[in-house]
């Protein structure tokens, strides 16, 4: 082999991996998302999606949790990419202000934020330059969602697919908190053919009974903290400790072994569960998200 065809060689192989390595610093660039990713196109965005959910939330409360619960329903179906708020009413604030240049997506995960501070909880900075997905299923909602009946192994499982580790995965069921649910999603744990569920706290399964009784209103709701539910707090670890968690799901995470050692920490250090949970909503809000061609900025039409 002459010394030229060596070097010749040599030289593709250089360049083969230098393609490559750029190839894959691209990939990695191409998810990224920044602080301030409107400042020049729609500067004023964070204003105007924060006064909106103030303005909705002084019309009813249930705006904060179901805020919540959307971006989290969001990012685990299809990625944060809003395939699950595909329509809303006439006149969007965002909208009017800057027409076709901010994402639905990245309205839904600042109004996340603004929710957990609108009812006292850490206030943090929100990554941006999401696009809105393209895909919008209704099949792909219910198996990509943890069930109130999951236990530790099925919820643990469920985050890591989305490269969310167990503590993530606790903190961010602190948002519950704030929430609320419909009597059927742990009705089993107060009827069954066994009796009230031996994990639930007797005076408190008493109480859900007279909110929820057999024949229950379908409508009727009960709060997930019975403490203090209108306030984001570390309140809702302190009711797992008193056997007051309203789910299983919610429950196991006190009752196993491998979780308990966190819900201590978050009931016993609210300031280590805000900063838990800050960390964990910014990576939620990395879940398969969608920017350049990838995705669009829908209207709303």
């Amino acid at each position: 082999m002459e010394f030229g065809d060596v070097w010749r060689r040599r030289r593709i192989g250089w360049l083969l991996v230098l393609i490559i390595s750029m190839g894959i610093f691209a990939r990695k660039g191409e998810g990224q998302l920044v602080e301030n990713f409107y400042k020049s196109t729609c500067p004023n965005v964070e204003q105007i999606v924060r006064q909106a959910v103030q303005n909705k939330f002084s019309q009813t409360t249930i705006t904060i949790p179901a805020t919540l619960i959307l971006f989290f329903h969001d990012c685990f179906v299809e990625g944060c990419d809003a395939s699950v708020m595909i329509s809303s009413p006439s006149g969007d604030a965002v909208e009017a202000a800057c027409l076709d240049r901010v994402s639905c997506a990245d309205i839904l995960a600042l109004a996340a934020r603004d929710a957990v501070v609108l009812t006292g909880g850490p206030n943090f900075n929100v990554e941006l330059g999401r696009r809105d997905g393209l895909i919008s299923k209704a099949s792909s909602v219910d198996r990509n969602l943890p069930s109130p009946n999951f236990d530790l192994n099925a919820l643990t499982s469920m985050f890591a697919r989305h490269g969310l580790s167990q503590t993530n995965m606790i903190a961010l069921s602190g948002a519950h908190t704030i929430g609320a649910s419909h009597c059927n999603c742990f009705f089993d744990r107060l009827f069954s053919t066994s009796g009230v569920d031996p994990s639930l706290n007797p005076a408190y399964a008493e109480q859900l009974k007279q909110v929820c009784p057999r024949n229950v209103d379908p409508s009727v709701v009960v709060k997930l903290d019975p403490t203090t539910p209108n306030t984001f707090d570390n309140l809702y670890y302190r009711n797992l400790m008193n056997r007051k968690g309203l789910f299983r799901s919610n429950e196991v995470l006190f009752t196993s072994s491998a979780s308990k050692g966190t819900v201590v920490g978050f009931a016993n250090n609210e300031r280590q569960f805000n900063t838990t949970f800050v960390e964990a909503m910014q990576k939620l809000g990395r879940v398969g998200v969608k920017t350049g061609r990838a995705g669009e900025i829908r209207r709303d039409w």
